[in-house]
């Protein structure tokens, strides 16, 4: 007998949210996506995918939100806080009250359990560098990390929904890599500090691997993972490498100052999950 699966809703169709609704896809999941670009709607729709146009603002939702929640079983987050653009983010307070805004859409759905795609962004850097877990309370020390810790907790704590937290960290893939803005440049601070990235087949891996869960109910839906690639070389040997096999200038580092940062361990995903990683950083 066919297992049914869930239907699922990518509110962010982009650079993640959209290979990812590829993927479920072909593993048999019904996959509605967002787009806040009207051209992307074709995009969408040619690759399966019930397409919305939806842009979420700090006070009001453009599009068809109760349409695009109806009949979803597991709602997925995955739009970028966007905060660098921002004027004065501190005082606006720009995304966490556009998930403000989203959430009474939630409740009033049937939707019960959530993926919200963070970031490791979340912990600040430190010195000395130390390991950072799960457990380890977030000290963030960019408005975009500040921002996420709120949302995180508005969602988690939320009586109407469970939502499970994943942050990610640096971001990679095959068509983006930070060595493509570092190379050539001069001193860059931290040499010493480790890297936290993960490669984009591995946030798919590890959100899909979350999604098995909800037909199994193996544990408790509330969690929060650290997705990150159990390799942490330093900036300096892993740019100087990635500079080298891309045949791009090295990067000069900055070595006149001990570097801070932190290694984030990923083995709660492994364990928990039983999830292994995919793809070298």
């Amino acid at each position: 007998m066919k297992e049914e699966r869930e239907k699922i809703a990518i509110l962010g169709c982009g650079w993640l949210g959209l290979p990812l609704a590829k993927s479920l896809l072909t593993k048999g999941y019904e996959v509605k996506g967002s787009t806040t670009s009207e051209s992307k709607l074709k995009v969408l729709k040619n690759a399966g995918i019930s397409p919305f146009q939806i842009q979420l603002e700090a006070h009001q939702i453009i599009g068809t939100i109760e349409d695009f929640l109806k009949e979803t079983d597991v709602l997925i987050i995955d739009i970028p806080p966007g905060l660098r653009k921002a004027i004065s983010p501190t005082l606006e307070m720009t995304f966490v009250n556009k998930v403000k805004t989203l959430i009474p859409f939630i409740e009033k759905s049937c939707i019960q359990k959530v993926i919200f795609v963070s970031s490791t962004s979340v912990y600040g850097d430190s010195f000395p560098i130390v390991e950072i877990t799960e457990e380890t309370k977030p000290n963030p020390d960019t408005e975009s990390g500040k921002q996420l810790v709120i949302t995180e907790t508005l969602l988690q704590s939320n009586p109407h929904f469970k939502t499970t937290v994943i942050r990610f960290g640096g971001l990679l893939g095959d068509d983006r890599h930070p060595i493509k803005f570092l190379a050539g440049r001069t001193n860059v601070e931290n040499p010493d500090a480790p890297v936290n990235m993960i490669q984009r087949e591995d946030c798919i891996g590890i959100i899909e691997e979350i999604l098995k869960q909800v037909q199994h109910d193996n544990w408790e839906w509330n969690q929060t993972f650290n997705a990150i690639a159990p390799q942490h070389p330093t900036r300096k040997a892993y740019y100087h490498k990635k500079a080298e096999i891309l045949n791009l200038p090295l990067p000069t580092f900055a070595e006149d100052s001990e570097s801070k940062g932190k290694i984030i361990s990923s083995k709660k995903v492994e364990t928990i999950l039983g999830y292994s990683f995919q793809k070298e950083i």
